[in-house]
This record gives C-alpha cells, structure tokens and sequence, in this order.
C-alpha cells in the first residue's frame, strides 16, 4: 500500500533538488563569512571595471568640449568628482553586495537543513517499513 506522507515528502525532496539543490550545496559549503567577502569583493570589482568603463566611454562622447576650456582648478574638480563618487559608489555596493550574499547564505543554510531533515524523515519511514515487512 502506497504512503501518502512517504510520497509527498519524496516529491518535496525531489522539488528542492531540481529548483534549489546544487546552488545551496555550493553556497553551503563555505562559511558564511567566507563566502559573503568573496562575493563582495568579486561584486567591488565588477563595479570597478564598470566605473571605468563609463568613465572612458564619457570622456570620449565628450572629452573635447572638456578639454578646450580646461584649467588646472577644473581639472582638480573633476578627479575630486570622480573619485569622491567611485569610492561612494564602492561603499554602498560594498554594503548592500555584503548584506544580500550574507542574507543569502543564511536562506541556503536555512533550506540545506530542512532537506537534511526531510531526507532523515524518509530514511526513518523506509526503515519503519523494512521492520514492518520482516
């Protein structure tokens, strides 16, 4: 005779390996402070190469027209803007990219364990049906 509960919790634990699975594995498998600063600092780089980038491709839309009039008090402004808003841009995504990798270890940790014990659920059921059998 088929289980009802047996069933539904083998389709739930098949669920969370198709839809969760292999990425809370690899999330889980660092600690959480580790695996916050790695994704932090891969975050903090990105944002590096994507300031740069803008800042290249806006210097050349409009690098002459700043050019022509230049003097040395506009361009001290200007490095002050751009590095006063690239270190400001890398404190709030430095921030925010910390909170959300660490908030998202926890929901992986949090899910990894219910698995864990969905899983021990199932075997103690399989093993309650074995005895029953014998």
């Amino acid at each position: 005779m088929l289980d009802k509960r047996r069933i539904r919790l083998m389709t739930k634990t098949a669920i969370y390996e198709k839809r969760y699975g292999e990425e809370d594995f690899k999330i889980n498998s660092y600690y959480q402070k580790d695996y916050a600063s790695l994704n932090t600092w891969i975050t903090l780089i990105w944002i590096t190469i994507g300031f740069f980038l803008l800042a290249g491709l806006v210097f050349l839309c409009s690098g002459e027209a700043v050019v022509e009039g230049i003097t040395i008090m506009k361009l001290m402004i200007i490095l002050l803007l751009a590095v006063g808003s690239y270190f400001s841009l890398l404190i709030i995504y430095g921030i925010g990219a910390g909170s959300f990798y660490k908030r998202k270890h926890i929901q992986a940790k949090q899910r990894v364990k219910k698995y864990m014990r969905d899983l021990s659920r199932l075997e103690k059921m399989n093993v309650k049906k074995e005895k029953n059998r014998s």
